[in-house]
This record gives C-alpha cells, sequence and structure tokens, in this order.
C-alpha cells in the first residue's frame, strides 16, 4: 500500500475556470518564479491542463509530485527543481 501524497505547497495556483493554453502558461510563469526546492500546488478545470501541464514539468526538469482529478477538477503538485 502506498502513503497519500503530502500536499503541502509553498504557493497555490488557483487556474479554474481558464482555458488551455492559460494553464500551463501561468504553470511555467509561476514555476519560474519558485526557487528550488519549493512546491506548486496548481487547480485547474480545462480537460487539456491534465496532459499540459505533466508534459510541461517532464521537459522543463521539474518534478510532479502527485496529480488526481476529482469531478471536474484537475490537481497536481510540482517541485521546482
Amino acid at each position: 500500500m502506498t502513503n497519500p501524497p503530502d500536499w503541502q505547497h509553498d504557493l497555490y495556483l488557483d487556474l479554474r475556470g481558464l482555458a488551455c493554453p492559460l494553464p500551463v502558461l501561468k504553470t511555467r510563469k509561476a514555476l519560474g518564479g519558485l526557487a528550488r526546492g519549493k512546491r506548486l500546488m496548481v487547480e485547474a478545470t480545462d480537460p487539456l491542463a491534465a496532459l499540459d501541464i505533466p508534459n510541461h514539468v517532464r521537459e522543463s526538469g521539474d518534478r510532479l509530485i502527485a496529480a488526481e482529478t476529482s469531478e471536474d477538477t484537475y490537481r497536481c503538485l510540482i517541485e521546482r527543481l
């Protein structure tokens, strides 16, 4: 059995209601302003955010710690590396 993720974060982005490409663009900008080791939590309702944000995190070299979708909201936790 795995432990549930630790959702503690240093910065929170509420991107619910924004359409593609805004969620990934705002996530990228926020990550650029974070110090290494800090965590960003993002919530978005655009269905493409669940694809775009993890892809950006992988390409940027940061780390996706956790991600989940409940009802119509995608939520993820990213660590700046």
